[in-house]
């Protein structure tokens, strides 16, 4: 959820700074005090539009802060909770953007903020028209669930049986598109010039060997001197043997000594077991002219081996177990080319299958959206009769496609705003006032169902109850204050009947000061909340009437 914003330099605002909480919040004021430009602040910092036209008069450059709550399905790195996005717009009109003081681009803040808020306003994009969307939806309230399993014994759900279906066209895909000759000569001849290699697992180590041998005099010689300082006459080995009965002599008069005696014949023992390690070390060393000239070339044909195959070797791993990795791939791809037709005729027979259950699968789907459908347009009907559309119908058309990852079924939602104009796709004719109001309507009703329909966290509604009053009007604050139950809505409303819903009121306010107009955004309790009811219920000269109004409002709503 969003929970603070700031605004520097944007418009008419100088400074503001507005807090935000959990539930309903609403922004009022009066006309021309700033609440658009709140709005363009928000969309601004979630990666809209910007040009020098934004920055104040006389200042460098626009900024804009948010700071949101992460759900905990989002919550980064296991324990950060919060998010702050930032965007900047000089007077020349260049951008800049930042998430966690991060530098990034415009089309990574406009993806987060797609994730954390949904605007519905006269120019903010309605997520409500997105096919994505409405599917979703639609989903989430019948249950509708792509994951779910049939009762049988073994049966595969419609994702899983889709994903399988996907892979076995990606496999014969891959078949017929190889090729041909040309490429079995070329697999043939790697794969016989890697086996003919004869490589294995001690090949890893034969560049070391290789490098002991070249050098085995010098390794010898200074092998036999350690030896000798080890375990030779006059040795450490020896110089410690002959301190043993000192230690037992000390040890009659001073108990210390005996842990001594025990760590010098510890010693011992190690020096020993080391001038033993080093010498039969260096006796292996013993390697002719032809063992010499055999590693070497050995060592010549695994590094051009290594040379030649480094893209493919890149895939499976590195160095000679790489090399093994690769002749492993190459001789399972070279045999389902040399049995082509065969592996061709085998896929299109599970593909044949695996397509049935996809469909049988699909179908099943359908027929639960089908009956979501047609429950879903019934609900959203009667929501939208209280707020205002009275005649206006909403259903949700199901188009039959081809089977694909969420199904086999466009979902369109459809809107007949008046009797006896032909229903068409709802991102086609409504306005950017109707958009709001079905979305209200819809996330109302997928409000009330078990299944939980993720999407943004903050939902904000410019000017939903434009145009609407009374009745209507409070109809509205109270489904914001239903659906603000399971996510933060932010209103921006001129109707009493509506703010009066909401669990923080904030009122945009202006004033001149030193000749420059000044936007400044307070949180209003108590008196202060009756006095800006009241001024939108009667304008700024107050009676005792419009007051006791105002309270009866707010005693009413709570």
């Amino acid at each position: 959820m969003l929970k603070r914003l700031t605004v520097s330099n944007l418009a008419v605002v100088e400074k503001a700074e507005a807090e935000f909480c959990p539930g309903l919040n609403v922004i009022t004021g009066e006309t021309g005090a700033g609440k658009s430009v709140l709005m363009g602040a928000l969309d601004l910092v979630l990666g809209g539009r910007a040009d020098a036209s934004v920055v104040r008069d006389g200042a460098k450059e626009a900024e804009v802060e948010a700071v949101f709550e992460l759900g905990l399905e989002r919550k980064v790195g296991g324990g950060e909770t919060c998010v702050t996005v930032r965007r900047t717009v000089t007077a020349q009109g260049r951008s800049r953007a930042w998430i966690d003081d991060e530098s990034v681009t415009v089309a990574e803040l406009k993806e987060l903020g797609a994730q954390l808020v949904d605007i519905h306003g006269p120019t903010a994009n309605q997520r409500l028209a997105e096919e994505d969307f409405q599917r979703k939806a639609l989903d989430a309230f019948g249950g509708v669930d792509l994951a779910a399993r049939g009762r049988k014994e073994g049966a595969k759900s419609y994702a899983e049986l889709f994903a399988w279906l996907a892979e076995l066209r990606t496999q014969i895909s891959d078949l017929k598109s190889s090729g041909g000759e040309d490429e079995l000569d070329m697999l043939r001849f790697q794969v016989n010039e890697l086996e003919s290699a004869e490589l294995t697992e001690d090949d890893e180590t034969l560049s070391e060997r290789h490098a002991a041998a070249a050098h085995a005099e010098e390794i010898v010689e200074n092998a036999n001197a350690v030896t000798e300082a080890l375990g030779g006459d006059q040795s450490a080995a020896e110089i410690l043997v002959a301190l043993h009965p000192r230690f037992r002599e000390m040890a009659k008069h001073l108990p210390a000594a005996e842990a001594w005696a025990a760590e010098a014949e510890d010693l011992t023992v190690r020096i020993q077991e080391l001038s033993r390690t080093v010498a039969d070390a260096a006796s292996k060393l013993d390697v002719g002219e032809e063992d010499l000239e055999e590693l070497d070339a050995r060592l010549t044909l695994i590094n051009r081996l290594l040379r030649k195959y480094e893209k493919g070797i890149g895939n499976q791993g590195s160095g000679v177990g790489g090399l093994l990795e690769l002749l492993e791939a190459k001789k399972a791809k070279l045999d389902a080319l040399e049995h082509c037709e065969e592996r061709v005729a085998e896929l299109e027979a599970k593909i044949a299958v695996a397509d049935k259950a996809v469909r049988t699968a699909g179908a099943e789907l359908t027929k639960k959206r089908r009956a979501a459908a047609e429950k879903l347009s019934k609900a959203v009907t009667a929501e939208l009769k209280d707020l205002g559309f009275l005649q206006a119908k909403f259903f949700v058309a199901l188009e039959p496609i081809e089977p694909e990852a969420h199904g086999m079924d466009r979902v369109v939602y459809m809107f007949e705003p008046n009797p006896g104009e032909a229903a068409r796709p709802l991102a086609a004719i409504a306005s950017s006032g109707e958009i709001a109001r079905v979305m209200l309507a819809l996330k109302t009703c997928t409000s009330q169902t078990s299944q939980t329909f993720q999407t943004s966290q903050t939902l904000v509604f410019d000017e939903i109850d434009a145009n609407i009053g009374g009745e209507v009007g409070k109809i509205v604050g109270e489904k914001m204050r239903m659906v603000a139950k399971s996510h933060q809505v932010i209103a921006i409303t001129h109707l009493p009947q509506s703010a009066v819903c909401g669990e923080r009121h904030l009122v945009v306010s202006k004033a001149v000061a030193g000749g420059r107009t000044k936007t400044r955004i307070s949180e209003v309790d108590g008196e202060d909340r009756v006095a800006e009811i009241a001024r939108m219920l009667g304008g700024e000269k107050l009676t005792s009437v419009v007051k006791r109004h105002a309270e009866e409002l707010l005693q009413l709503s709570r």
